[in-house]
């Protein structure tokens, strides 16, 4: 399934209107389905409708229902596959079967968009419930000269949006400054989920010894997945939302804004940044 989709456009300036070609990121719907329970009576649910960039599908299933604390551990799911050969808009996430999902997490009825993430989420104790991955005293301390340098290395694996424009972004650093993933998609929800589903696969979570930058602004949705994950440092090219600040300053994380240009705003955990 392509990422980029041409069309046609009129371009319009003070010297009038042209015709030209224009790409655009695709966005398709992706439903995620969960098998699970004994093999004698397997047990089929649909989770999730959300609005993606195709790619990735089986990291953006894994992080997704990491995210929302359905699995606790890649050995939690036994395979994501297409069940349906001319439809890859579906996606099937087979359990092992000791896991036995939260019903109660499973009959919020998730419907996720490209821009709102998670929207039945309504306060920091919804995920404080959520989140398997205790707090812990860290001694984490980062050069503000290291973090400067993070967006331009996002800019440069942003493949798509540099195509298109139309992308989210987010990128796994470690602690020495070195980029370790990248994931893109049209809802930055859905780019993180990708990520922490590629760490995930990769055995790396805990996160707590990483950085997290978004290409974006750091809304509380983000916040909620960086915190399941256990990552102790975000920094977000925009700005915070109240809730994301204070989600932050709850669960000890470093929360960096408006990194550009050389500066940064911090809105918790200001120990960890070295100037």
């Amino acid at each position: 399934m392509p990422l980029i989709s041409s069309t046609k456009i009129k371009k319009v300036n003070n010297k009038g209107i042209t015709d030209a070609d224009d790409l655009l990121a695709v966005e398709e719907p992706m439903e995620i389905r969960m098998l699970y329970g004994p093999e004698d009576n397997r047990v089929q649910k649909n989770i999730s409708v959300t609005m993606r960039t195709p790619g990735n599908d089986d990291e953006l299933a894994s992080g997704f229902l990491f995210t929302e604390g359905i699995i606790n551990a890649a050995t939690d799911v036994v395979s994501v596959i297409h069940p349906k050969v001319d439809n890859e808009n579906i996606v099937l996430v087979s359990l092992s079967e000791h896991v036995i999902p939260s019903m109660n997490q499973l009959e919020r009825n998730f419907y996720t968009t490209s821009s709102c993430g998670v929207c039945g989420k309504a306060s920091i104790e919804a995920v404080r419930l959520a989140c398997n991955i205790p707090d812990s005293f860290d001694k984490l301390r980062f050069a503000a000269s290291m973090i400067y340098e993070l967006p331009g290395l996002l800019r440069k694996h942003q493949e798509v949006f540099e195509n298109t424009g139309g992308l989210h972004g987010c990128a796994l650093f470690g602690i020495d400054g070195t980029l370790l993933l990248t994931r893109e998609d049209v809802g930055r929800h859905n780019a993180l989920d990708k990520l922490i589903g590629a760490a995930l696969n990769a055995g790396l979570l805990p996160l707590d010894k990483h950085i997290l930058l978004l290409s974006g602004r750091a809304s509380f949705e983000l916040v909620q997945k960086a915190v399941m994950a256990g990552i102790k440092i975000v920094a977000a090219v925009g700005a915070p939302s109240s809730l994301a600040a204070e989600m932050a300053e709850e669960w000890g994380m470093t929360l960096i804004g408006f990194l550009r240009d050389e500066r940064f705003n911090i809105y918790s955990g200001a120990e960890r940044i070295v100037i």
